[in-house]
């Protein structure tokens, strides 16, 4: 059932009036909360700025979801760049050490070659990711969205009792 709700959510944040920008900027940010160490402090402050930010914070916790299922994946590649940007890299070890004396600095975990790691692949991916969603929220809404509508399989669907009871259901406990 979560499933299908999360689904039905996707449908309806792309189907909806919410601007294709807000919808790719909560998936890059929820690009960094999937790949990053949820309790890391960095975290908290991609939060804090979806929450100030006008981004779509269904399709945040959505990329989230499916991006924490991938961090297992690339793991090992967020562990080898921490590696090389905190030990390999010895020309950096005086940044580090400055980094690490500040104040708030260390609770961020970033002598944590994963965390750090993580941390500079999910950065690097943001632009990215909101250039690809961007485009392709545009390009669904534009040539996909109407197709799909004028299937007989969609109006079959829309006409049946279960799909009305099933949205009545959902739009209450939404």
């Amino acid at each position: 059932m979560l499933t299908l709700k999360i689904l039905r959510k996707l449908f309806r944040i792309l189907n909806g009036d919410v601007s294709p920008r807000q919808i790719a900027g909560g998936f890059a940010f929820g690009v960094i909360l999937g790949l990053t160490p949820l309790l890391s402090l960095h975290n908290l402050l991609v939060l804090f700025l979806i929450c100030i930010i006008r981004v779509n914070v269904s399709s945040a916790i959505f990329s989230m979801l499916i991006f924490k299922l991938l961090a297992f994946l690339i793991d090992p590649l967020s562990h080898q760049l921490g590696y090389l940007l905190l030990v390999d890299f010895g020309f950096l070890n005086s940044f580090w050490t400055f980094l690490y004396n500040l104040p708030i600095v260390p609770w961020t975990g970033f002598n944590n070659t994963l965390v750090l790691g993580s941390l500079v692949i999910s950065l690097i991916l943001f632009i990215p990711n909101l250039i690809v969603v961007n485009k392709g929220v545009v390009a669904y809404r534009t040539s996909l969205q109407p197709k799909l509508e004028k299937t007989k399989l969609f109006k079959l669907i829309k006409a049946t009792r279960i799909y009305s009871w099933y949205n009545k259901i959902s739009n209450i406990v939404d």
